[in-house]
């Protein structure tokens, strides 16, 4: 068996690991590199293999960094399945078809500018891929039900198991035969905080021979959930109330803004807030959170009993879904008591830029930074303390609060990594350690070595292959 890192090593985007066995050659996961200057080359450069002699690939869940590359990978020649859960196909469904068309308007707005500029219109860098490539790429989506066992390939079984990470959000068990052996792969994917609101705790795994964990937080400890809702209180009571300014909070479409109007309207319950009107102001996070309330029975049970809390008070937590562009506009006339919640969540692109554009240089807004920020993107700048960015190629000085809560997370901490693997009755035959920045990784490496007593753990590097 050989394994080859194409993604995520060393790093926290792009993953995309290679199994190549004597029965079967599958890809989990086929995302994209995201942040900094050199992520569109990078991503030109991924996929360096003959895609056509892919036997299925399987998809832990629908993030860009997971699933962003996919429309690529037909587009190279993969004409077989992609399996991943009913919820990540819905909402898979719409990142990719956002990812193509940001790329086609990011591309149309560069050939202007260069245009205007008088510059060759070759330089302009094209799509990765366009929203038709997208969707004929969705056509090879298959749907594999949670611990439901199925056979992709011969000499191979796939169970998908709850990650509690975001809606649909897999661990994949993979067993393998080969030579008369069977050998058990256990990849986490993304790791979800246990007690977190909304989703499930991941599942805990028993056995496995080779094993692939993530490590984005690797490296620390989340602060606690009341703790992270002081900071808000706080945040709000200081913006809305005594500076009279907009909060406006940067938020993955999927899975954070749904964990911050759950934590919002919490709040707003027990009265530690005073009656809220949130806008959603991204179509994305509209879609997804539509796709998240066809999916009850994926969610917690506190969560349960906000909704109906919530539907039974619609006056005292409003949440207004901005549907077009004009409107969307509008809300940058608002000078006093906006709560905006846009995507991307780390601010690299979609109409969070607009928003922030209008209020960075107000001191008396502030910036709620929820989730990681990747280096290289305009959200790290801001949480690493910049006070100038560049927002459509002009300077904009950064005069409002900003402020980084760590309690909401989408992944797991330290602990709750180690936690995770504690479950195994014993220590895998080999572990990965991926999905983590080069230090952290490492770090963590260190740290599952001498508390779990684990010897073969590793970090890959990127490209890097093992023959097992």
């Amino acid at each position: 068996m050989k394994i080859t890192f194409h993604g995520a090593a060393g790093e926290v985007t792009g993953s995309c690991t290679l199994i190549e066995s004597a029965t079967a050659t599958f890809l989990i996961d086929c995302g994209m590199f995201q942040g900094g200057g050199e992520a569109y080359a990078k991503n030109l450069r991924a996929l360096a293999f003959d895609v056509r002699r892919l036997d299925f690939v399987i998809l832990t869940h629908a993030h860009i960094d997971h699933s962003g590359l996919l429309p690529r990978l037909a587009m190279l020649g993969y004409r077989g399945p992609i399996y991943t859960t009913p919820a990540s196909i819905d909402l898979v469904e719409v990142l990719l078809l956002d990812s193509a068309h940001i790329q086609e308007k990011e591309a149309e707005w560069q050939l202007r500018r260069r245009h205007r500029k008088g510059s060759p219109a070759r330089v302009a860098q094209p799509p990765l891929y366009t929203v038709t490539q997208a969707q004929a790429c969705l056509t090879q989506v298959r749907p594999a039900e949670y611990d439901e066992t199925f056979s992709p390939a011969t000499g191979v079984r796939c169970r998908l198991r709850d990650a509690g990470h975001i809606l649909g959000s897999a661990i994949v068990e993979v067993w393998l035969e080969e030579a008369g052996r069977t050998r058990k792969l256990v990849f986490s994917g993304d790791l979800g905080q246990p007690g977190r609101p909304v989703l499930n705790d991941p599942k805990l795994i028993d056995d496995a021979d080779v094993l692939f964990v993530e490590s984005t937080y690797g490296n620390r400890l989340h602060r606690r959930l009341d703790e992270t809702e002081d900071e808000i209180v706080d945040l709000f009571q200081r913006t809305l109330h005594q500076r009279h300014g907009n909060v406006i909070i940067p938020a993955f479409a999927v899975g954070r803004t749904q964990e911050m109007l759950f934590v919002l309207a919490d709040l707003v319950r027990r009265g530690r807030l005073a009656p809220l009107t949130v806008h959603v102001d991204s179509p994305m996070a509209s879609k997804a959170t539509q796709i998240t309330l066809r999916h009850e029975e994926l969610l917690d049970g506190p969560t349960l009993d906000l909704l109906d809390w919530q539907r039974a008070h619609p006056e005292r937590m409003r949440v207004e879904f901005v549907a077009d562009a004009e409107e969307s506009i509008r809300l940058n006339e608002v000078r006093s008591g906006a709560v905006i919640l846009s995507a991307s969540g780390m601010c690299d692109a979609g109409r969070i830029k607009h928003h922030l554009r209008y209020n960075l240089p107000r001191a008396e807004c502030a910036v709620l930074i929820t989730g990681f920020q990747a280096a290289g993107t305009l959200g790290r700048r801001l949480v690493d303390g910049a006070r100038l960015v560049r927002l459509f190629g002009e300077p904009t000085p950064v005069r409002a609060e900003i402020c980084t809560i760590g309690g909401l997370s989408a992944h797991a901490d330290q602990a709750a990594l180690l936690g995770w693997l504690g479950g195994f009755k014993r220590p895998p035959g080999r572990t990965f350690i991926m999905h983590g920045e080069a230090e952290t990784a490492a770090l963590f490496a260190t740290v599952v070595r001498q508390q779990l007593a684990w010897e073969q753990v590793e970090v890959p590097a990127l490209l890097q292959s093992f023959v097992l």
